[in-house]
């Protein structure tokens, strides 16, 4: 499977230039991102070498790694991920062994999480690749563009 993007693909003639309708999708903000989500995607799914174990979920488990026991809504708002969401990321994690959840000790209606010896081995055994997806999605990109392209990518996630 070839990662790269663009290069034998054939552009169409109005690529570059805006066609009479004012509008060209190669242009498109929301077209590039996915295109580069869709690079990315593909990355991850070579370089995590777990193919039960999906970006969000992945995500998760490195910040339940991060940040230790915690509610799953606040695992839910570090993540950048809805309830409903969360709830089917959680779920997933559970039923593989990966995480925990207990009542909270003081407030019993909400729902604590923590690794289990199986997640706290498996989010460090995947640490690194977590590295490496993101220096292999970057590497079409001088050092100097990487900083630039990061800086500009949290100021629109913000």
């Amino acid at each position: 499977m070839s990662l790269q993007t663009g290069g034998s693909v054939r552009k169409p003639a109005s690529v570059g230039k805006y066609n009479e309708l004012g509008y060209v999708l190669e242009e498109q903000v929301g077209h590039l991102l996915r295109r580069a989500h869709q690079r990315h995607s593909a990355i991850f799914q070579l370089t995590i070498g777990d193919d039960q174990l999906t970006p969000l979920q992945f995500a998760a488990l490195m910040k339940l790694a991060d940040v230790g026991k915690t509610s799953q809504n606040l695992l839910g708002r570090l993540t950048a991920m809805d309830a409903a969401t969360m709830q089917g990321v959680i779920k997933r994690l559970s039923a593989r062994g990966l995480i925990e959840r207990r009542p909270d000790e003081v407030d019993r209606r909400r729902l604590m999480l923590s690794l289990s010896k199986a997640g706290r081995e498996l989010a460090s055994e995947l640490s690194e690749r977590g590295s490496d997806i993101t220096n292999l999605t970057l590497d079409p990109l001088s050092e100097s563009e990487r900083e630039t392209f990061l800086k500009l990518l949290h100021r629109l996630s913000s």
